[in-house]
Order: C-alpha cells, then structure tokens, then sequence
C-alpha cells in the first residue's frame, strides 16, 4: 500500500539532511510500528510524507496504493487516503468541530467523484462515532481543539480519521502525554478502524501504546534510517534494554 525506497530528505531552512535512506513498505491491512531514539528522523518521515512545509526531498520515492504522493499538494495526498494525526494537533480558534469535519469529509468525497454526505446523514454519523471516543455533544460543538486537553485533542484527531476513513494512516507520538485511560480510549479508536484495506504508520516512543495497538511489524528508526525490523517481541526488547544494544548490533 504505502511504499518508500531509498528517501532522503533534509530541512530547507539548515541545509542540514534528516532522512538518509528510508526503505518501508507498509501492507494493506497492517499495522507497522516505528521507534528510535529521539532526533532518529522518526517525526521527520511523517512530516515528508504528509507534505509538510520546511523539507525538502532529495532523493528516492514515496507511493501509495503505486501514485507518487511527493508531488502532490498536501491536500491531494489527504483525498489519495493519507491520514496524518499529529504528536500535538493544533487548535482552530473560531472554526466550529462539526463544520470542520463536515467540511472535511464533503472535499475528499468530492475531490474523489463521490455524492456529498446530507447533514442529516453525517450528523448520524458523527455522534455514533464520537460516542465510541467518549465525545460529547458539547465537544462537537466547540471550536476545533481550542481548550481541549491532550486527550481530548488526541480523541478528537482519531474522530476526524474515523470520518475522514483514510487508507493510510500515519499517527505521529499520538500517545504523547496522554494518561493510561485517555492513551486506552485512543488505542481503542483506532483498532476499530483496523481493516483489510487500510494500513497503519504507529510511530512512538514507547512500548506501552503497542501494549494497546498490537502491531504486525516493529522498525527501529535511527540516523535518518531503519536499521532493524522485527515483530513486536522488538518493541519489548527496546523497553526492557534501550537502543544501545540494537544500535551497537547495527553499527
């Protein structure tokens, strides 16, 4: 579904070169899960690929479902299916939550041929599924994220996925400051959208958010490449030891 060979990326600004040579395929139906420590390029690679301002691509390819997503303005990748949740989203002061989904939704089904949704019918949509997120009716109203605490920040990016229904979905540190519960509600949003035709990027710190979201496969990310990838016994060798063994292993 998602696949990356040979990228290189550097931040415009420094000149200063961040990805080394990334090679990842991420299959349809997968869960594949990233950790590194911290400046290992880990952030970078989600923003390369969402289209982020302030990288620049040097070398290599990014596909998804075999388009070139490099070329493509930020939101063509997002109505291509690419899903980017934020370490720390960001608030919309003055933009109701519920006119931001709409509004959302409506742009990728058109941009992909597809009828709009009626407001009737997204109104039923959006409540079954912020219910599932322990979302009130009072948080939907309220202004994108503006005086939302990080768990409800984060509960509210995994309703705009759940919306949005992408095919590649990228989640950046999304357990970043969440407390066990908030990090627990979240880990639940988002295996429930686990699907055959849908894959997913996990990149993380820590163990304890795959205690949750049980991942296919575990890549260690580090000096803007991945040098090791395993299954998720990985990931528990990294909490139970560090980097240093597998970094020296690599080396």
């Amino acid at each position: 579904m998602l696949e990356i060979k040979n990228l290189h990326a550097s931040l415009e600004e420094e000149d200063k070169a961040i990805l080394k040579g990334v090679d990842l395929t991420v299959e349809a139906g997968k869960v594949h899960a990233i950790m590194g420590p911290n400046g290992s390029g880990k952030s970078t690679l989600s923003y390369v690929l969402s289209g982020k301002d302030g990288y620049e691509v040097t070398d290599g390819t990014a596909t998804l479902e075999g388009e070139d997503i490099l070329d493509m303005e930020p939101e063509e990748r997002a109505a291509a299916g690419l899903f980017l949740a934020f370490q720390y989203p960001v608030e919309i002061p003055g933009v109701g939550n519920m006119t931001f989904l709409r509004t959302a939704v409506n742009a990728q089904r058109k941009a992909r041929g597809e009828e709009e949704m009626s407001a009737t019918e997204f109104l039923k949509v959006v409540r079954a599924r912020a219910r599932t997120l322990n979302i009130d009716a009072e948080m939907l109203k309220r202004p994108v994220n503006v005086g939302f605490s990080g768990g409800e920040k984060k509960r509210n990016e995994i309703l705009q996925m759940a919306m949005l229904e992408p095919k590649m979905c990228i989640l950046d540190e999304t357990d970043s400051g969440l407390d066990v519960d908030a990090m627990k509600l979240v880990a639940d949003g988002v295996n429930a959208l686990r699907a055959e035709g849908r894959g997913f990027l996990v990149i993380t710190h820590y163990q304890r958010l795959l205690d949750h979201i049980k991942p296919d496969v575990v890549h260690i990310m580090a000096d803007g490449r991945i040098v090791k990838s395993g299954g998720p016994e990985l990931a528990l060798e990294v909490e139970n030891n560090g980097y240093a063994d597998i970094l020296a292993e690599v080396a």
